[in-house]
């Protein structure tokens, strides 16, 4: 290439970089300005929320309720992007970074776990934006562990909390009308009744956290003190490991295989093959059974001491085209009717993020009104018993030991 072309080569790239600055400092001055101007700006774009696609509630309450309030209010389309596994949209988010591409196609990640941790460590996502969302501000607790801490990361404002999951246990009162209260009791009754339980083998996340809250209970039962964080769990898990495997000839099919997905152990239970399942929805039993998939003697129950629960959240990515777009619209998410919306177990059965004391008189009344039935346990209830998650490394090796100590035995 002659002197002439190199300069002209340094010269684009001089002007490529000029442009993208004066576009990256344009984007964090919407972090200073007025929230009415912030609205401004968001009328007319679109914005693409990518998400897990494979509930068919959650999808109807985004496209049915959540997209016509704001084209209606704010004037902004929202197109629901569904994907199998989020982490595909992460690594694309990471090739766009490496090379160079300042405008991707996604405006909102529905994302928590460890495709946070990941994102994070690689500079995928925008900026501490929740800190100044209205509804942020006004109806969430800040100082809330289990909304500032995912798996164990920090949040940093760098995402939104949209709802919360918990771990339940679900019964068939027919047959188990004193549902155990501890693993010890649980393994009691397993022996009394052998192949009426089971559990979906890691990495099946609901099974993954059963695993845990084994080891949570056998942690409590040498360590009274410990409370469940991440910083309680002893490294050494052989009592899980002795407790689970004792259990192994008594478990559906005498413990020689397991449900690969939760999915398998919830037809395996309402076809009465075992007598109870498991959910980190906790108004899951309720649902199946107005589906009419679950008996109506259906119960929900937690363990003495608490469940695992965690929160998951909506991000905005680095090169989001449309990020007042996408504040605006997460601000919707954390309103209090859309998170009384989601809440319903009719629309999804999602839990809140925001702190009930911070609602107005009509406010908490439309959440008293929310009923589950006789199947679930009251909001106030899961509230009590709520345990942060592990970290997202510390689930990773208990799921991996699990499988050379326990499965493949």
């Amino acid at each position: 290439m002659s002197h002439r072309g190199n300069l002209l080569l340094i010269i684009l790239v001089l002007i490529l970089s000029l442009a993208t600055g004066a576009s990256a400092d344009k984007d964090m001055d919407l972090l200073t300005l007025p929230w009415e101007e912030i609205e401004e700006l968001a009328s007319g774009q679109t914005v693409h929320i990518y998400m897990w696609g494979g509930n068919n509630g959650t999808n109807i309450f985004i496209d049915q309720w959540v997209a016509p309030r704001l084209k209606e209010r704010y004037g902004i389309t929202l197109e629901r992007v569904p994907v199998t596994d989020i982490r595909e949209m992460i690594m694309k988010l990471l090739a766009e970074k490496q090379m160079g591409r300042h405008t991707g196609s996604a405006d909102i990640l529905w994302i928590n776990g460890e495709n946070f941790r990941l994102a994070m460590e690689e500079g995928l996502l925008w900026a501490p934006f929740t800190y100044i969302l209205p509804n942020y501000i006004r109806y969430v607790d800040p100082s809330a562990d289990d909304l500032n801490m995912d798996f164990g990361k920090a949040t940093e404002g760098y995402e939104a909390p949209w709802g919360k999951a918990q771990f339940v246990m679900i019964c068939n009162s027919a047959f188990v009308p004193d549902p155990p209260e501890t693993m010890e009791e649980l393994a009691g009754f397993i022996k009394a009744h052998p192949g009426r339980f089971t559990y979906p083998s890691p990495p099946d996340f609901t099974g993954s956290c059963f695993v845990r809250q084994v080891l949570l209970d056998r942690s409590r039962s040498s360590a009274p003190s410990c409370q469940g964080s991440q910083n309680d769990l002893p490294p050494d898990r052989s009592e899980t490991w002795d407790f689970l495997n004792r259990l192994k000839p008594y478990l559906w099919r005498k413990g020689n295989t397991y449900p690969e997905t939760i999915g398998i152990l919830d037809q395996l239970y309402a076809n009465g093959e075992v007598w109870f399942s498991m959910n980190y929805n906790p108004l899951h039993a309720f649902n199946q059974i107005s589906q009419g998939s679950f008996p109506e003697s259906s119960r929900t129950f937690l363990f003495r001491g608490g469940t695992f629960s965690n929160t998951h959240y909506l991000t905005i990515p680095f090169n989001a085209k449309s990020k007042a777009g996408a504040m605006v619209t997460i601000n919707l998410f954390l309103s209090p009717e859309g998170q009384i919306e989601k809440l319903k177990p009719g629309v999804w059965g999602d839990g809140m993020v925001l702190d009930p004391a911070k609602l107005d008189t009509r406010q908490r009344k439309d959440l008293e009104k929310i009923g589950s039935g006789p199947s679930s346990l009251p909001h106030g209830i899961l509230a009590q018993n709520r345990i942060p998650e592990l970290s997202s490394e510390e689930i990773e090796s208990i799921e991996k030991e699990w499988m050379e100590q326990v499965g493949k035995k």
